[in-house]
């Protein structure tokens, strides 16, 4: 969860917070913390979304652009109108 930090380092840095902050400030230092993980989570998910969406939307285009093209042109004498003859 943490990386390379474990349990022995967990509790090193409670202690230094816990004599920095003071037990009567470190609940309410924890509670702005995890409420600035969150806002950074929820951010970062719609980041996430908008640009898949954008990348969803860009193929889409690219998609639609590419289908007429594929279609090819017609051939010469299918452009002719069916009534009329071109030789004697």
């Amino acid at each position: 969860m943490f990386g390379s930090i474990g349990m022995p380092e967990l509790i090193v840095i409670f202690v230094i917070a816990l004599i920095l902050f003071g037990p009567r400030k470190l609940p309410e230092l924890g509670r702005s913390l995890g409420k600035s993980l969150n806002e950074f989570k929820r951010a970062s998910n719609e980041l996430r979304s908008s640009l898949e969406e954008e990348i969803r939307l860009d193929e889409q285009r690219d998609a639609q652009s590419k289908a007429p093209s594929e279609a090819g042109p017609r051939p010469a004498e299918d452009a002719q109108p069916r009534g009329s003859s071109t030789g004697a």
